[in-house]
């Protein structure tokens, strides 16, 4: 994976081409609603966790910002070379009194998708979430390297 200075003249860049190509930063309805060039497209949008993407030799590292949910409060799938992290929390509270009564509810939730490069370990993916941190570790398979073709002479 490379990283590629964005091109305000070329606002798509290498987005589709790159190795975790994000299908909601694309599709998002304040995608094609908003303009290409919005500054709240390019520099984060509301409602969604920040994310960061380490790569070394062996691995990937993925980190996702979301404080305020606990480990059952998240749903992780790998589905036809997709990572998909949703989560939903909700919360009420509920005070009477004699002359009132105050209730207090609240409701987060979230949903972020990322394209896996091809060279992963699906099957070995392992996530933690510790002090509002949601971390993966995406081991990569060797690359084997295609041999060249072989030239065939004619007897």
């Amino acid at each position: 994976m490379s990283l590629v200075k964005f091109n305000k003249r070329r606002p798509f860049g290498n987005l589709i081409t790159s190795d975790f190509f994000d299908m909601e930063d694309f599709f998002d309805n304040r995608f094609w609603n908003q303009g290409l060039l919005n500054d709240s497209f390019w520099n984060g949008r509301k409602g969604e966790p920040a994310l960061n993407i380490k790569e070394n030799d062996t691995n990937f590292e993925i980190e996702l910002a979301v404080p305020g949910f606990t480990k059952k409060d998240f749903e992780i799938t790998i589905d036809d070379g997709c990572l998909n992290v949703s989560a939903e929390k909700t919360t009420s509270e509920e005070e009477k009194e004699e002359d009132y009564t105050r209730r207090e509810f609240s409701y987060n939730s979230f949903e972020r998708s990322l394209r896996l490069p091809e060279n992963v370990k699906e099957e070995e993916i392992k996530a933690k979430y510790k002090d509002g941190i949601l971390s993966f570790k995406v081991d990569k398979m060797e690359v084997i390297e295609k041999q060249k073709p072989k030239i065939v002479e004619i007897s």
